[in-house]
């Protein structure tokens, strides 16, 4: 059974101004969180950064960009992508 993964209407504005490779493999990693789950050990510093929050970088270098994710329910399988852009503003 797969995950739905809904994205914070914060986060949908920020998208847009992403770099294109940026967006490209922010979209890689919904597919994989749709596909396998919010635990992405597979991502370039994939980290939990609580019971159910998730981060990963998903470019990195100056600047580096992130994208963070929160398990919404476990039960009906929902995760809710709060934030996708610069580390330096990454809410953690």
């Amino acid at each position: 059974m797969n995950w739905e993964v809904t994205i914070h209407p914060r986060a949908r504005k920020s998208i847009p101004r992403l770099p294109d490779r940026v967006r490209q493999s922010l979209a890689l990693l919904l597919r994989e969180i749709e596909l396998n789950g919010p635990a992405r050990g597979n991502w370039p510093n994939y980290s939990k950064l609580g019971k159910d929050m998730h981060h990963c970088h998903l470019k990195k270098g100056k600047p580096t960009y992130v994208a963070v994710w929160q398990v919404v329910d476990k039960e009906i399988r929902l995760v809710e992508v709060v934030y996708a852009g610069t580390h330096e503003k990454a809410p953690y």
